[in-house]
């Protein structure tokens, strides 16, 4: 799979199609791929354009996502771990559960900042380490908070 920045210039080149994991993958133009299951953790993905890619099942585990543009991606069953989606775009992304009823994950995830209007959240769980938007209502959304442990 080949992977260009906004600009058109190749930043990634493989034979592998779903393992991303710790690459650096700054502004990446993904627009509407269809990644379910990719592995993405700890990769760089600041700055990203992921707008309407299917991203079902994704391994998102300490990625930094910041600034990144996620909006109408399907987003169920991701592991959101830790990743850093400050200041990124998830108007109308689903993060709900996925087809088995698994939720999408966001402990210790930081979304400072982020967009959220529009976003299926009802199932997502996320714990006291989360950081989220100001204003946002987790309950109001269904989020389900889970303790460690």
């Amino acid at each position: 799979m080949e992977i260009r920045n906004k600009g058109g210039e190749i930043i990634h080149q493989s034979s592998d199609s779903h393992n991303f994991g710790d690459l650096d993958l700054r502004d990446a133009a993904l627009e509407g791929v269809i990644l379910q299951g990719a592995h993405f953790a700890d990769t760089n993905l600041a700055g990203a354009n992921l707008r309407g890619a299917d991203l079902y099942w994704a391994d998102f585990f300490m990625a930094d996502l910041t600034g990144a543009d996620l909006e109408n991606a399907q987003l169920q069953g991701s592991d959101l771990k830790e990743a850093n989606l400050t200041n990124a775009n998830l108007r109308n992304a689903n993060l709900g559960r996925d087809n088995l009823g698994g939720s999408t994950q966001l402990q210790g995830a930081r979304l400072e900042g982020a967009s959220l209007d529009g976003a299926t959240l009802e199932g997502a769980e996320y714990d006291a380490e989360t950081i989220l938007p100001k204003t946002f209502d987790p309950h109001r959304h269904k989020m389900v908070f889970r303790k460690p442990g």
